[in-house]
């Protein structure tokens, strides 16, 4: 067997190990542990304070729409702060690119207010 193979098998056996060595400590921890079940402890637990309703609600779409358009805009700084520290190992290829991709963004930005995307209402 190769010395590469060999560093791979050691990683399964670890996982194999940390696999069963988890489902052991749960299975002990599950017939160790108290089971005396009541009403009171059978309700949803919401921060201590008595649970009001059917515990379902209807979120809008908006407030995941916004989150949305965070998790996009801060993505983009990942991509570009590690440019902006290296401009000038990218050169006049690397500004043209940088400007197309701060473009096409903007361009999302700019589709996302003019639909009402933006408003917190």
């Amino acid at each position: 067997m190769s010395s590469f193979l060999r560093d791979y098998l050691t990683v399964i056996w670890f996982g194999t190990a940390a696999l069963v060595l988890g489902g052991l400590l749960l299975g002990i921890a599950s017939i160790v542990r108290p089971f005396k079940p009541t009403p009171a402890k059978l309700i949803a637990y919401e921060s201590g304070v008595d649970p009001v309703g059917i515990g379902w609600s209807q979120s809008q779409i908006r407030y995941y729409v916004f989150a949305l358009l965070f998790v996009i805009f801060d993505v983009e700084a990942v991509f570009i702060f590690p440019w902006a520290a290296n401009i000038e190992r990218y050169g006049t290829f690397g500004l043209i690119v940088m400007v197309a991709f701060i473009v096409l963004l903007l361009d999302g930005l700019l589709y996302a207010w003019k639909r009402g995307l933006l408003r917190w209402v």
